[in-house]
């Protein structure tokens, strides 16, 4: 099973040191986040720029909120960076759950699971090469993977994992490890209905952080400011002290958390980190090095 690290938002500035580290070690996958009214980099400047300065491990917006963004632009701006970093880059996608992020570009927030199905048929049609309208051209560069960057769909709902199964190459679960198995396996079963061959890629991702106490400590609380407010939609009351709570902080948590997660089908891990501090990069190597 492979395992990814999901970068810190914190410092911008230290991505570029993490991701030439990542390079060096187990890692299969660096991955980072989307939001636009918060103070995280944008996710595909980001990766472009992490793109250049590493040769194998891929990379991944988890999830990338593309009902924000106009589709043939988007496309665009993906197939870039796909070519680019020679077919490395994954398309994680998502709807977010966020008003304010949507009400700073005036979009619906209660048409977004429509607007990402209108917007997907744009994005296809661009990846493909065919026309972008009535008498406009194609738009290029052709992607590095033909037909478009893999692409996985993080959801919790049955409308999500129809979405992934529908179009998508698999499946982003940002779910705690005793509901992972049954969204698994959802979107398996939803994969099948939908006629498609082969099976969906299933990948985990977690919340984790690693070292001394001031270090938890910063990641807990960062965890905890990124989902509280009063702008998310539907998340139950306590959700950001839980999972805040929920962290795992120890290496031992790391690697059962690993070893639990390939048992319930999962392909790939991201352990998303909360603490910035490079060292985080060796301390998850070291952790997993006994999984």
């Amino acid at each position: 099973m492979k395992v990814g690290l999901g970068l810190p938002i914190s410092e911008p500035g230290a991505l570029l040191e993490w991701a030439r580290h990542a390079e060096e070690g187990p890692f299969s996958t660096l991955a980072l986040l989307d939001r636009l009214v918060y103070d995280n980099p944008e996710p595909l400047v980001a990766l472009s720029v992490l793109a250049g300065a590493t040769a194998r491990i891929r990379l991944q917006t988890e999830v990338l909120l593309a009902p924000l963004r106009e589709p043939a632009l988007l496309a665009k701006q993906c197939a870039t960076l796909d070519r680019m970093s020679g077919g490395r880059f994954t398309l994680g996608i998502g709807l977010g759950a966020r008003r304010d992020d949507y009400e700073a570009v005036g979009v619906d927030v209660h048409r977004r699971g429509a607007r990402l199905d209108e917007m997907l048929e744009v994005m296809r049609r661009v990846w493909s090469g065919g026309p972008s309208g009535e008498g406009i051209g194609p738009i290029g560069p052709e992607p590095g993977r033909r037909g478009g960057p893999e692409m996985l769909f993080g959801a919790f709902s049955p409308a999500g994992i129809r979405r992934a199964a529908r179009v998508g190459d698999g499946f982003l679960c940002a779910a705690h490890l005793s509901d992972a198995g049954d969204l698994f396996r959802a979107t398996e079963t939803e994969w099948q209905a939908q006629g498609r061959t082969g099976r969906p890629r299933l990948v985990a991702q977690v919340n984790a952080a690693l070292g001394p106490d001031h270090l938890i400590k910063e990641a807990r609380d960062r965890l905890y400011d990124y989902y509280s407010g009063p702008q998310y939609m539907n998340l139950p009351a306590g959700f950001a002290e839980g999972a805040a709570a929920g962290l795992l902080t120890t290496p031992g948590q790391i690697r059962d958390t690993a070893i639990r997660m390939g048992d319930v089908g999962a392909d790939e891990v991201m352990f998303y980190c909360w603490a910035s501090d490079v060292t985080q990069v060796d301390r998850f190597a070291e952790a997993l090095s006994g999984a």
